[in-house]
């Protein structure tokens, strides 16, 4: 007889998910999540300021919606150099899995290749549009291209780690990637 109650659904076992969880240790971490995660904490803390000054103190701070307009557009782009590095970006896998080992290393390296330079060309975009961008912020007196500086400084960074998953792609065994 089932032990799952009539009527309901799959009945989940939410510990033996978190079984495997290992210790927190610093060095398993890269420079980019230790900085995605001040900001989303500085975001966090933007937006509880705006919700306390808009409803409980019934007078709204003016700065706190754009910046926190920019610190998500900051997570998000740094958030990605992190996917860069884990290879965690939306692909299509369905074709790998009918391809000889070989092909898929040569596609990966190829992938890597056009992914470096997609980056290197938006961090160049990037920069460029930065330098022209002369405006301040409305609400805070910071010109607006530091943002666009910190969305190229991200996308630099996304083409780094995009040359070292390159690199590792290219030096492992065909299959192993």
């Amino acid at each position: 007889m089932s032990e799952k109650p009539e009527g309901q659904g799959p009945v989940i076992d939410f510990e033996a998910a978190f079984e495997d969880d290992d210790d927190f240790r610093f060095a398993d971490h890269a420079v980019e999540d230790y900085v995605t995660l001040v900001v989303f904490w500085a975001l966090i803390f933007v937006v509880f300021l705006q919700f306390f000054t808009r409803y409980v103190m019934g007078d709204s701070t003016t700065w706190t919606e754009e910046i926190a307009r920019y610190l998500l557009i900051l997570v998000g782009f740094i958030g990605s150099v992190m996917a860069v590095r884990k290879g965690s970006h939306i692909m299509v896998e369905f074709f790998y899995h009918y391809m000889p080992p070989w092909l898929v290393r040569i596609l990966n390296i190829l992938v890597d290749l056009a992914c470096v330079l997609f980056y290197s060309m938006l961090a160049w975009i990037t920069y460029q549009l930065a330098g022209r961008t002369g405006g301040m912020m409305i609400s805070v007196d910071v010109p607006k291209s530091v943002l666009y500086y910190a969305v190229c400084a991200a996308f630099v960074m996304m083409a780094l780690r995009g040359v070292q998953r390159m690199v590792k792609h290219y030096f492992s065994e065909p299959g192993r990637s």
